[in-house]
């Protein structure tokens, strides 16, 4: 076992900000005038203990299963550290999900007690309550009986201490949607998740209980859950982004410091900024792109120990005059991000860096409660996903892959890494190395000062009918770096060379047919011939100089309905299923081959 910092438990993180920062905010949602309503750690902290008392009361012990069908909201939280706080396992599942993918959870999860966040969840669920584990539902809205909000005036009639878990209790539960088969439960320790947040806290020792962040991922992934664990430990303030659709005015309002998010917010913002200056044109589009210039020549310049009077006056006049106006949008206060998930594209990381918004790339997985790697403020290489968090090591194991290769799989080492998966003890054997490190299934090589780059995954990657790999990840996020796509798909395994299918950026390619007088029905834009040819062109430019010939799609298939989840093409993580995909598109797949 892992010698832990403490404290090794995720409820002395809330007990410690409570006695520390009663007053300060701790988490803020919109109420129904729009604007945001902070609750501060000493009233969330009372919360917690009546609802943890209530929960004890219904009989709720340790190691027990609590459930939670909920998008991010303050009683989700309140609802998470009063089961920690009972020693008891929290098993997270998302609103927008199948009903059979809540059941099978609540089934294989052995959930005791569920809280739902609304009248129509509890509909649809409640007819499970009373078989297998399930004894109780609790509706999180209104306050009548068998509501969260009678639970919290039960426990607040009769208190119970709560229990400071040791480092090996399983804190939570978190099933992962995977893109095939059923969902997988991984199970996190108290000392997967504390050590996880001390980790982070080190890579950015600087930060206090003044920071603020505007949440945008969901609790129920265990990056959104490692965010809100981390504030919530130096005392600092979360805000609940309303929805995916009210990020820009939520940025606005909570002024955040720093910011957790995937490389896909940078990048459509960054889009944004490139389809405004080249709508306006003139002087705005000269004083971008003399910014980016001027930005880059510093940068240059910079890393051989030398400055240009010219290349500042140029930058700070394009900085007062543009760069300035995108850092007030994103909230004016925003010192960094850290992105995950997918690596960014160095120049758009760079672009953000130079305005003054660093981005911070960092890996990992559920199974490692999630990071592994991280770049931070002192030790960052763009193009990197950082080097191993303190405590983790990084092995790269290099006999799985073909002969000669410079890169291998990536397996993690650490007490971040799961303890293994619920009730499945041959896929936990799959994944774990003799020595307890976890096989990622992801390819990476780590440069000379340890920091890692991810070239892959295993278990993606495919050969052509000539031999040669491809990683159809890496082609499908440079895809997606162009404005006018917001996803796509490459396939080409045991073929002569690979196919792509396209779902085109509908706002900006619209604006785009408008201007040349073609119609902008989505069906008739995807069918015509100069549209496809548009769009064909822009990937080949987008895919130019980073990949081989042999890598480059060369037919498409252009649709109109987006991958999502709600049409099971993605992950909740958002990651594509990728059999899906092509069992759904397989006969115009076989046609294009076939001409």
């Amino acid at each position: 076992m892992y010698q832990l910092d403490k404290p090794d438990n995720v409820v002395e993180f809330l007990e410690n900000s409570v006695a520390n920062y009663p007053k300060r905010p701790f988490l803020g949602q919109k109420d129904g005038t729009g604007n945001f309503k902070w609750i501060n750690y000493a009233d969330f902290g009372a919360r917690v203990d009546n609802a943890r008392s209530g929960l004890s009361q219904i009989g709720v012990q340790k190691d027990d299963a609590v459930g939670i069908i909920s998008n991010n909201s303050i009683d989700w939280a309140v609802c998470f550290f009063a089961t920690q706080g009972l020693a008891a396992r929290f098993v997270p599942m998302y609103e927008a999900e199948l009903l059979q993918v809540w059941k099978y959870i609540i089934t294989d999860g052995d959930v005791k007690v569920l809280f739902v966040s609304k009248k129509d969840i509890f509909d649809k669920i409640k007819d499970m309550e009373g078989t297998g584990k399930l004894e109780k539902i609790i509706l999180m809205e209104g306050d009548g009986p068998d509501t969260l909000a009678e639970l919290e005036k039960k426990g607040a009639s009769r208190k119970v201490p709560s229990i400071h878990p040791d480092q090996s209790v399983i804190g939570v539960l978190i099933y992962t949607s995977g893109t095939t088969g059923d969902p997988k439960g991984v199970l996190l320790s108290q000392g997967n998740l504390s050590s996880n947040s001390h980790a982070r806290v080190k890579m950015f020792a600087e930060f206090t209980k003044d920071e603020c962040t505007l949440n945008i991922l969901p609790w129920a992934h265990v990056y959104g859950l490692g965010e809100m664990l981390t504030f919530c430990q130096i005392g600092a303030s979360v805000g609940l982004a309303e929805s995916v659709s009210t990020i820009p005015e939520d940025l606005l309002k909570v002024k955040p410091t720093f910011l957790i998010a995937v490389p896909r917010v940078f990048n459509r913002i960054y889009d944004g900024l490139i389809t405004l200056v080249n709508e306006k044109g003139g002087l705005a589009r000269k004083l971008f792109d003399m910014g980016v210039a001027s930005a880059k020549k510093k940068r240059e310049l910079a890393s051989l120990g030398k400055s240009s009077f010219w290349e500042n006056f140029k930058f700070k006049i394009a900085d007062a005059v543009v760069f300035s106006k995108v850092r007030k949008k994103m909230g004016g206060k925003l010192k960094g991000s850290m992105t995950g998930s997918a690596a960014m594209n160095v120049e758009i990381s760079h672009f953000f860096w130079d305005i003054g918004i660093p981005l911070y790339d960092v890996y990992g997985l559920t199974e490692t409660t999630p990071a592994a790697t991280m770049n931070g403020l002192y030790a960052y290489r763009l193009g990197s996903v950082g080097k191993a968090i303190d405590k983790c090591k990084i092995v790269i194991d290099h006999s799985v892959v073909e002969p000669g290769a410079q890169d291998g799989e990536i397996v993690v080492y650490g007490p971040n890494v799961m303890q293994g998966y619920h009730k499945k003890p041959e896929a936990t054997a799959e994944v774990m190395t003799a020595d307890g490190g976890f096989r990622t299934g992801d390819r990476g090589r780590l440069d000379q000062d340890g920091f890692l780059f991810i070239t892959g995954r295993l278990k993606e990657q495919y050969k052509l009918e000539n031999g040669k790999y491809v990683f159809p990840a890496s082609i499908e996020e440079d895809i997606k770096l162009n404005h006018y796509i917001e996803n796509a798909m490459i396939y080409g395994e045991g073929r002569e060379y690979n196919v792509c299918i396209v779902v085109p950026d509908f706002i900006t390619l619209t604006k785009w047919a408008e201007k040349k007088g073609f119609p902008t029905d989505r069906q008739a834009l995807v069918e015509n011939a100069e549209v496809q040819k548009f769009l064909e062109s822009e990937i080949a430019i987008q895919l130019k100089g980073i990949y081989g010939g042999y890598e480059i799609p060369k037919k498409f298939i252009f649709i109109t309905e987006a991958f999502s989840l709600e049409n099971g093409t993605l992950t909740q993580t958002m990651k594509l299923k990728r059999r899906v995909v092509f069992e759904k598109f397989k006969d115009r797949i076989e046609k294009l081959y076939a001409k």
